[in-house]
């Protein structure tokens, strides 16, 4: 069965997304860059950074200013 926030970053692959993760040392970390996957985006060195659905705090998709 897919969750529901797997389905929403479905529909977001390819999209820029800035996500919050809860830091395994207490605290948060941020992510940010094109999403490639449901559990993984590329930051803007090129990095594939890989994720947990259950270390998610909080998420948005960035959308550029025209």
């Amino acid at each position: 069965m897919v969750s529901e926030l797997q389905g929403q970053f479905e529909a977001l692959i390819g999209k820029r997304l800035t996500i919050r993760l809860h830091d395994p040392d207490g605290g948060f970390r941020d992510i940010v860059g094109i999403l490639e996957s449901s559990h993984s985006l590329r930051n803007r060195h090129g990095r594939l950074i890989e994720f947990s659905h259950d270390e998610i705090f909080i998420w948005r998709e960035v959308i550029a200013k025209v």
